[in-house]
């Protein structure tokens, strides 16, 4: 109960919600962990599933990622940064730990069971096939590349928010997503042609 009683001196800090779950977890508030992990799971889950192309691996990822959270709460200082970007470098590197460690190699037959609300289920299938062709090509790019643009096109973040979460720098990132979009585009010609 004390800790839901720890003072907080900063103005900012109090004001967001967020940051006051993670100081009071890191004191070892396990109600204030619990709300903060209902809070992270949904989204990290998604990211993770955009990067890793892999339900499986990214539960794992998010698991992996929730408990480190638990244990480096206490570390966490919102004057060195948000804990948003903290929060996304430690997601993001147990996601890319995570396929590292593991390596698995998804049938192309698995990419293509996506599922559509389309009109009609001729519709379906050209979108399914659209899709799982995309993702495979995806799939086929480096870690990094992959990250940097699912961060970039499917969470919407800033190119330094990026470089913050990939412990690297701006011009890295711009890099990263400049090669991506060059290898999907080479690998995707064929598919471009199909679509005039």
């Amino acid at each position: 109960m004390h800790a839901l009683m720890r003072p907080v001196n900063d103005a900012a800090t109090a004001a967001d919600p967020v940051t006051l779950l993670v100081l009071r977890a890191g004191a070892g508030d396990h109600r204030a962990f619990a709300d903060l992990a209902h809070l992270l799971a949904r989204p990290a889950l998604g990211a993770c599933i955009r990067i890793l192309h892999d339900r499986q691996l990214a539960e794992d990822a998010v698991q992996e990622a929730l408990t480190r959270l638990w244990r480096e709460a206490a570390c966490f200082d919102p004057a060195r940064g948000s804990f948003s970007a903290w929060w996304r470098r430690m997601l993001i590197n147990c996601a890319l730990d995570g396929r590292r460690r593991l390596r698995p190699v998804a049938a192309l037959d698995e990419a293509a069971e996506i599922s559509d609300a389309g009109p009609t289920p001729a519709r379906a299938a050209e979108q399914a096939d659209l899709a799982a062709r995309v993702q495979a090509a995806a799939a086929e790019l480096p870690e990094r590349q992959r990250a940097a643009l699912a961060l970039f096109h499917g969470d919407g973040l800033s190119m330094q928010e990026i470089a913050d979460t990939l412990e690297t720098s701006e011009k890295a990132v711009e890099g990263l997503l400049l090669r991506g979009r060059a290898a999907l585009k080479s690998k995707l010609v064929d598919l471009k042609d199909e679509m005039e």
